[in-house]
């Protein structure tokens, strides 16, 4: 299916490793020419070399979505670099795993700063030009969390529901510039903080990673955590030309673990 991206220009936001890599070159085999931003470095221009190995152009900006200065300061340079953005593919951090209660104001407060207040202030940003422009994408990436609260997952659960009703909110107001406005939700994709969540169970309950990741897949009705790729290939659809009457939805990607309607 011809996608009708080739020559858009997309900003991938934590686009290290995992979702934000299998993204980025999703996009780059579809013909986008990418902006690429993680807080690692390294990280980031592996993402580079495998975007420039499927035939892509991507610019590399390392800052930490965390600092409003450092995200402020890089938009600014992308915008002075490609002009506009069409196609903008929200992706963040997690915070650590934890209870819903028992946190400082300091903590949620860096959640929140860390999690959600870049999205928005990004997305802001980027807008005017879409609008402008009569055609963008927003694809916000979240958690199987925001339609089934995950345990010991609160700090997450709160952060990212609520980018689900600010999602929501903007695909309305924006729906007839042209632009439409997604969240996306992952099961349990095979990446790094898949992991890293799975290591802090087997840890806190004192057993076994393997047994962790066997019990976890069991519950999955495909049988098998997700790929990064089979993700990204969702993402590609929604930025396309084809998902132009797809907007303020919430897609599961979870190979049916949400047991919720």
């Amino acid at each position: 299916m011809e996608l009708g991206i080739n020559g858009k220009t997309a900003l991938v936001l934590s686009a290290g490793g995992g979702i934000g890599r299998a993204v980025a070159v999703a996009l780059a085999r579809e013909g986008v020419q990418l902006c690429l931003a993680d807080i690692n470095r390294d990280a980031l221009d592996d993402t580079v070399r495998q975007v420039q190995k499927v035939g892509g152009i991507a610019l590399p900006y390392e800052f930490d979505l965390a600092s409003s200065d450092q995200v402020s300061e890089a938009i600014s340079e992308i915008l002075s670099k490609v002009g506009a953005v069409d196609i903008l593919f929200n992706n963040t951090g997690g915070p650590p795993p934890g209870p819903a209660h028992g946190h400082t104001r300091e903590v949620w407060e860096k959640a929140f700063g860390a999690m959600v207040l870049p999205v928005i202030g990004i997305t802001d940003r980027l807008l005017p030009k879409m609008r402008e422009k009569g055609w963008g994408r927003v694809i916000t990436s979240t958690s199987s969390g925001v339609v089934a609260p995950i345990p010991n997952l609160g700090l997450s659960n709160t952060t990212r529901v609520s980018l689900v009703g600010w999602s929501k909110t903007l695909a309305k107001d924006v729906a007839r510039d042209g632009v439409t406005v997604n969240i996306l939700v992952p099961g349990r994709i095979g990446t790094a903080r898949t992991r890293f969540l799975d290591n802090a169970k087997a840890d806190r309950e004192r057993r076994d990673i393997s047994a962790v990741e066997e019990e976890s897949a069991a519950s999955i009705p495909v049988g098998r955590y997700g790929r990064p790729e089979e993700y990204a290939d969702v993402a590609a659809f929604l930025a396309s030309e084809r998902a132009s009457y797809i907007t303020g939805s919430t897609l599961r990607v979870d190979g049916g673990l949400i047991p919720a309607l």
